[in-house]
Order: C-alpha cells, then structure tokens, then sequence
C-alpha cells in the first residue's frame, strides 16, 4: 500500500514526491541580500557576524513571575433549534477594543472579576479585522446550553456514564462526548484543545478535558454555568497512558477487525468508547480516523478519548458531510483557530498577572512590538551561530529591525527628548539569542537613528512540561506574543502557531535549515495565520490510493515551514 502520511513533525519524506531546495546562506550572500533589500554598507552586516565571538553572560529574568494568586474557578434537533432562537438575536457588531464580547463570540453571562483576562484582552491586543460570522455565535451559544445540559453532574451526564460503563454505544443518549487528554507542550496541547472542540460542534458532542496536576489554574472556565473539566472519578482509569497499543485505539480495532465497517449496522457491535490516538507518530489505521465512511461509525460512538499532539482542523474540510457547515461557521477559511482560540482559552487571574506586568514594564510604551519565537529540535540540527545569523538577516532583511553601524551620530543639543523605542520581546528557553541581540543594540547605534530595547521574561533552559510553574510561564509567554505588531517564529514550532492564531497574525516563518546551514531566503510570510497541520493524512480511504490533500479543496495548501504539512489558507 505504501507510504500513507508523513512519518514525523520533521523529518522531510513522504509518499508525495514534493522538494524545496533552500541554498545555504553565507555570511557574503548574508551581506549582499541585506545590502541589496536596505541599501545597507556591507560592513553593518559583518558588524553583527563579529559579534559571535563574543562570550555573554546569561542574566536573571527580570520579571517576578513567583507573583501568583489563585483564580475562582444531543440531538442534532435540538441544536438546530437553538441555533435558529440565536440568529435572530445575533448581530456581531465592529471588534474595537472597546467590544469586550469580540463581536458577540464571547458570551456576557460571566463574573468579570472571576477571569479578568476574558474581558480586558481588548485593551492589549490589536483589534480583530475578522468577525466571527453570525451563525458561529448562534452555534456557540446553541453549543453552551447543550454544554450545561449535558456536563459534569447533571442527570444526563450520570445517564451517559452509566452507558459508558455498559460496554456498548445506544443510539438514543441525548448526550455523547468527546474527551480531550493531556499530550507533549502547551502549545501542542491548545491546538488539539481547538481541533477537539470543532470535531464536537460538528458532531454535536460535549468537550470534556483531563486536567491533571501540570495543568491546574491555566485557563478559565470557557462555558457559562458549567464545567469542562473532566470529573476524577471518571470510570476509565488509563486516560493519560500511550493509547497508541490500546486495544480500545480505533486503528487497532480497525486493524484487528474487531470492528467490522460493512456489516450490517443495525446489528453490528458498537462500544461504549474508542480511543483516537493522533500523535505525531499515528499509524496507517490511526488516520483512518480522517476516513467519512469510518466517521459515520464513529458517529454512533458515545464516548471519543482523544489523545493527540497536532493540530488536525485541516482535515475536517475535507469531508463533505460538514463542507457547509464549515461554510457558514467559517467564511475565512484562516481564521478558525483565531476566532476558536479567543473563544476557549482565557488565561486565569494569576497568569494574566504575569502578561500585564511585563506588558505594562517593557512593551506598552513603545512604539512598536517585535515578536521573537525563537525554538530549536534536535532535528533537523542547526548551531548557534548559524540559527542566529538566520534570525538577524530575516529580521533586517525584512525591514522588522534596523541595521547597524559603526559611526556614532550624537545629537548636539543639550535638551533632551524622550523617543519611543521599538520593543524586541524574545521567546526562547535560552538566554544566548537575548544577550546576543540585546549587546549588538548596546553597543552599535542603528543606522536610520531607531532606538531599539529587547527583554525576554523567562529563560528556563529546558522544556519542563511535566511541571505546572513550566507551563503557567509557557502560557504568560504565548500571549505576551499574541500581543505584538509583527512576529517572527520558527519552523515547527506550535509555540509560535497559537501566539500567531491568538494575535491574529501572519508571521514571518524562519525557514528550515539546509545541511545545518541557515537557508536562503531565511524566512518566508505565512499565507495565513491558520497553525500547520504537520502530520497530515496522505490517503484517500474511498479511492484506496495516496493523495496530496492540497488537491482536493481550494483552501488547502503546503504549510511554510513544512512542504508535505498542510493549512488552511483563504
């Protein structure tokens, strides 16, 4: 059968024969390409190759972030009819910073004071030129009553646990849920929350997630009156093992032929619950989860535990039974994350007391805000040095900060006049590429007279996502990037594809490395600020042959940083 998806987030085959050939960028093609875009002296770049040499000290992180206190926590008729109650009362108006209900996605019925974050993020953000369509806020607040009707501790949630422990789906629950688990970084972790939330508004389920001890007083509760927050005595007490060798997997149940897809349906087994198990390294079964004829089986499932690390939104656009739905929900195809990422996370009282501190000490003053991601993999390997390099010429190369120079031009004057500087935020678990930015603007003036500051939060040197004090600065730090006027990122990283999918932006994409050489073109636009997709699945179940996804729907395309991942593009 071949080769049906591609093997992992990084390394570059695939069964569709796809190639970009990035050049490998020297230091006099550094020079030249900058020279040539700025009308810059050579020697302003080769001022900032020298800087390598020099050996920095790492420093303290200049926020208190200990600072914390804690935060106060069916049928398809039946939503169809909800939904029509809705839309005749849902008028999005402008999303100013003056519109606190983000043109009506978010719902008033909240105690402000309880999550001040989901109120006051206006103040901070840029505004949103994308409104959330009409019918998306009629079926978020359809969804919201569903949510209460069905969550944790009502009559009809006791009711499905009940059937979840009989071992066997029924077909007349008004309730069936999906229920997320906790997988790798934060970043990884908001985009599968996002990709488990639609799959449940398109399939009229209830979103429950796992909150476990890493993750407690992150996000606010998204839902008036209710709970998402899984309850800890639920019957199934293997949730935050590998499922990828589970029996109850639906790839091994595929597999395995326990499940049977073209038997008679009115008599095939069906059970109470399947796991889908979407990491990064899914198998050919696996995928069958983004087959239509298996999601019509998967319909009839009353409990879905998903565990996943990818952001899989792309691949509902294939599918035909939802295409108009998606149509009316999402008329911007790259806006899907943007306006479902605002709706569901909103940090809680204690971290968004780290967001606006630092934003009130280091970025509210300037006159622009320059964001950078900066995140490295083991694979595929790229030194310091070179990373770096890649980083200084996709920023001057595109006009985001400006070049330096050796020649001193003080003002003569006496008096002295405040100038408002361009903020550089750099996001990165290592202080080097901080200190290294930080000196080449200390001790080089810019040659266009630009006065430039940069500050970094936190440095943790390693990636501790088992720790809950890890995560709270990894969250504080994604939106101290959805709040900037430009983004820089790295290729892969879902760090920077929810800061870029929050802020409403397009970042400039650091591209991969060519044989541990920085690339030339160092980075590229994104097409949109839709996440990538990374893994995607490259067979079509129906036609039982390999298939690019991009050719099947007009609003897919080859993600950036990744040529064989896909996004969705307008």
């Amino acid at each position: 059968m071949g080769l049906t998806r591609c093997s992992s987030h990084y390394k570059q085959h695939c069964s569709v024969e796809m190639e970009v050939v990035e050049a490998p960028l020297t230091e006099s093609r550094m020079a030249a390409r900058v020279a040539g875009r700025r009308g810059a002296a050579r020697h302003h770049v080769l001022l900032i190759v020298s800087l390598f040499s020099f050996t920095l000290l790492y420093i303290a992180s200049r926020v208190d972030w200990s600072s914390i206190q804690a935060c106060p926590p069916g049928d398809r008729g039946t939503v169809d009819k909800d939904i029509k109650g809705f839309e005749k009362a849902s008028s999005p108006t402008i999303d100013t910073q003056e519109d606190k209900l983000l043109g009506g996605l978010l719902s008033s019925d909240f105690d402000e004071q309880s999550c001040v974050s989901r109120y006051q993020s206006t103040l901070y953000r840029n505004a949103s030129p994308f409104l959330p369509s009409s019918y998306l806020v009629a079926r978020l607040r359809a969804y919201e009553s569903l949510h209460k009707r069905c969550g944790p501790d009502t009559p009809l949630y006791k009711k499905s646990i009940a059937q979840l422990q009989s071992n066997r789906s029924v077909g007349n629950l008004e309730c069936n849920y999906m229920v997320w688990t906790p997988y790798n970084g934060m970043g990884n972790r908001m985009l599968t929350i996002v990709s488990a939330f639609l799959y449940a508004l398109l399939t009229d389920r209830v979103l429950l997630i796992q909150v476990t001890g890493e993750s407690v007083d992150l996000f606010c509760e998204p839902f008036p009156g209710t709970s998402w927050v899984l309850p800890s005595d639920f019957p199934i007490k293997d949730m935050s093992s590998n499922h990828r060798n589970s029996p109850m997997t639906y790839g091994n149940m595929i597999k395995n032929k326990v499940i049977n897809l073209s038997a008679d349906t009115s008599t095939e087994w069906v059970p109470s619950y399947v796991y889908v198990y979407l990491v990064d390294d899914y198998k050919h079964f696996d995928g069958h989860f983004f087959c239509e004829d298996d999601q019509l089986f998967l319909n009839k499932v009353n409990w879905i535990v998903q565990q996943s690390d990818i952001y899989f939104v792309p691949s509902f656009f294939l599918w035909t039974q939802y295409r108009d739905e998606l149509q009316q929900l999402f008329p911007a195809k790259d806006a899907v994350f943007h306006h479902l990422g605002r709706y569901l996370f909103h940090p809680t009282n204690s971290i968004w007391g780290l967001v606006t501190r630092y934003y009130d000490s280091y970025l509210a003053q300037a006159k622009e805000r320059i964001g950078l991601q900066i995140r490295t993999f083991d694979w595929p390997y790229i030194s310091f040095e070179e990373f770096y390099k890649q980083i200084i010429l996709c920023s001057m190369e595109e006009e985001l900060l400006p070049v330096i120079t050796d020649e001193e031009r003080l003002p003569l004057s006496k008096s002295r006049n405040v100038v408002r500087p361009k903020a550089v935020l750099v996001v990165s678990l290592y202080g080097r590429y901080y200190e290294m930015i930080k000196s080449m603007y200390y001790e080089y003036p810019t040659a266009n007279g630009e006065v430039i500051s940069v500050d970094q939060p936190t440095h943790e040197e390693k990636q501790r996502t088992e720790q809950n004090g890890h995560n709270q600065k990894a969250l504080a730090e994604i939106y101290l990037l959805s709040l900037v006027d430009v983004l820089v990122t790295s290729p892969f990283s879902t760090f920077g594809y929810v800061s870029q999918g929050l802020g409403g932006l397009k970042p400039w994409i650091l591209l991969p490395p060519w044989h541990e050489k920085a690339p030339d073109p160092p980075c590229r636009r994104a097409l949109s600020m839709e996440p990538c997709f990374l893994d995607p699945f490259y067979f079509d179940c129906r036609a039982k042959k390999n298939v690019d996804p991009v050719s099947l729907e007009r609003y897919i395309r080859h993600c950036e940083d990744k040529v064989q991942a896909i996004k969705l593009v307008d």
